[in-house]
Formats: C-alpha cells, structure tokens, sequence
C-alpha cells in the first residue's frame, strides 16, 4: 500500500483488502462476516438476474487535515436504500445494520483511505441483491447485502470547470410512477445508450426530459441537476427521478448562504433564464454546465458565457467539500468520525 501512487487515481476499480456481508434467510439477518473475496456465489436462478432485484448506493469517506477518517451522511443512504428496498418489495436492511457494514468496511481497510492532501477519497458501495433459486416473477425469499470501497481520485482531473451537455427527447430514463426514484441498476441501464452518445459528441452526459410531456428538466444522466438565477437555488421536483444525497445537502448549504430554494417543475424553456447550472451527486459533488444543446429542437441555452464556473456554484462546491473533509464546522451532524 505505500507505493500506491494517489496523485494518479481515476474515478474507478481498485482492489482493496475487504468486503463485509451480511445474508437474510427465513426471515432475519445474519451477522455481518468479513470476506477477501472479489466474487459472489449466487444461484443461476436469482431474482437479482432475471427480475431486477438489487439496489445499491454509494457514498464516501475522507481522511482530514486532523488524520480522521469522516463517512458522509451514511444515515441518509441506508434510509434511501430501504425506500429501494420498499420499491422492488426486497428485504429492508436494518438501519444499524448497515451502518455498521460500512464502519466496518472502512476500519478494514483503513489504509486505502488516500492522504487528505491528495484530494481523493474512500468510494464505499452497500450493494443488496435477491438471491435463491426461483423461477416465477414474485420477490425473492432470501438476500445477500454486500459492502466494498475503493480508493478513487478527485472526479475532475481538469478542475472544477464547466461542460456542456445534451437533451434527447428519444430516451427515458424511468417512468413517472416507475423505479426512477429508487436507486436501482435498471434505471443506470436505461442511461447508457443516451450517455454513451453524448460522450461520442463531446458532451459530458445527457439531460432527460420528464417521461409523460416530454417539457420538463429530470435528470442530468445519474445526477441531480440544479439552477441558480435571482438568489433561488432551483431543482426539479418530480415522480421519476432520484432524491440525491448531495442535492438534499447542497439545498441545505444554499439555504445558510441566504439562497431562497426551490423544488419544483422547470420548464425546458427556463433553462435560458438560469444564471448557472450544474448536475450533482457523489462523484463529482457538482459538475457545472456551460451551455445545454437540445439538438432535435435545434436550441442552445448557454448557461456560462465565458465558460467560467458561477460564484455560487463555486461557494457551494468548496463549503460541501470542506464540511466533507473536516475544514469547516459539521453544524448539521452530517459527518460520522471513524474511531
């Protein structure tokens, strides 16, 4: 582990030391059990490979300037894992249990938590799948809940600094009254094909329109996305998209900043109006957009005339972070210190 060279990290895979598991059968969860194994033995016949049963989060932990290690918000993500849970009618993971997966899997592997000067940190992914042999749509009657992490690098290797992105009104992401609130595989998997074409076209990801009027700003690929004109930190509100972790905090930030907030629809033709705008979530915390491309209506709604990142932006970037990372007072209790 001493030779790992931080300053290199990318966002991805880096084999760790440990995972932590725990199993439910007959009706209870098992205690947690900690493997060196990079593979799952699961039955061919598994509800997780034939009916979409898994859901999983993601979330972080940072070494601070003091040497402690802080896991950020872990509460949240085992209660929007329950909601996926309640979502695609699995077994609900104890609270408690799931914290103590992830403190767990953090201590054991403690060493690949990267230098706070790095600028990296510890990406920990709970995984919960449905396991057993069956065959016949119906929920399964046992699970296996995973915990891994991997050291990944800062999710800018350029900076904090603006990208333009793309609508298409010819994908989905998840219906109205579907899965697209709930942190499940099949909604990723329904973005890869527009992402992987707005990659090819030198955008950073895709904007989703709502499913049922094709008018309204959903989801920047697997972000969040937000607006700032006026003072008003402004976010969609709507029945097919993910209530992110990182939007729910940086809602909460604008809100100490003075910033009015605002969940509801937005209108694709308000994007013109917003002084910026940015996509969220745990990878990156926000990427800024410059400019928003909605090709087969032939618009462009530029976001950033210079192409620099908004002061706002900016300000709600650096508070999250430094909060994230032990810089700045933890008012909200987000933080949860590894001892």
């Amino acid at each position: 582990m001493s030779k790992m060279d931080w300053s290199t990290l990318s966002f991805g895979y880096v084999k760790t030391d440990y995972n932590v598991r725990s199993y439910y059968k007959d009706g209870k969860w098992s205690e947690l059990t900690v493997s060196d194994s990079e593979t799952v033995d699961i039955h061919m016949a598994s509800t997780c490979l034939h009916y979409g049963q898994e859901a999983f989060e993601g979330l972080k932990a940072f070494r601070g300037k003091d040497g402690k290690i802080r896991v950020f918000r872990m509460r949240e993500n085992a209660l929007r894992m329950n909601s996926s849970c309640r979502g695609i009618a699995m077994a609900e993971l104890p609270v408690e249990l799931f914290e103590e997966a992830i403190i767990r899997v953090v201590k054991e592997n403690e060493e690949f938590v990267p230098p706070y000067e790095t600028g990296a940190s510890l990406y920990i992914r709970p995984l919960l799948i449905g396991v057993g042999a069956q065959v016949g749509i119906k929920a399964a009657k046992e699970y296996q809940f995973i915990v891994f992490c991997t050291p990944v690098g800062p999710y800018f290797k350029g900076g904090f600094a603006t990208s333009p992105m793309v609508i298409f009104r010819s994908y989905d992401r998840a219906a109205p009254l579907g899965t697209g609130t709930i942190k499940v595989g099949g909604n990723y998997a329904a973005s890869l094909i527009p992402n992987e074409k707005a990659h090819a076209m030198g955008y950073s990801a895709a904007i989703f329109l709502d499913a049922k009027e094709k008018k309204y700003i959903d989801e920047c690929g697997p972000a969040n996305f937000f607006g700032i004109k006026n003072n008003t930190y402004v976010t969609p509100a709507s029945s097919s998209i993910l209530p992110s972790i990182t939007n729910k905090s940086l809602m909460q930030l604008a809100e100490d900043m003075g910033l009015k907030v605002e969940r509801r629809q937005i209108p694709e033709e308000e994007l013109g109006t917003f002084e910026e705008a940015g996509a969220c979530g745990t990878a990156a915390v926000i990427m800024p957009i410059n400019k928003i491309d909605d090709i087969e209506e032939n618009k462009t709604y530029v976001l950033s005339k210079d192409g620099s990142v908004g002061p706002i932006s900016t300000k709600l970037y650096n508070r999250l972070r430094a909060i994230q990372y032990g810089d700045e007072p933890d008012v909200h209790g987000w933080n949860t210190i590894i001892e």
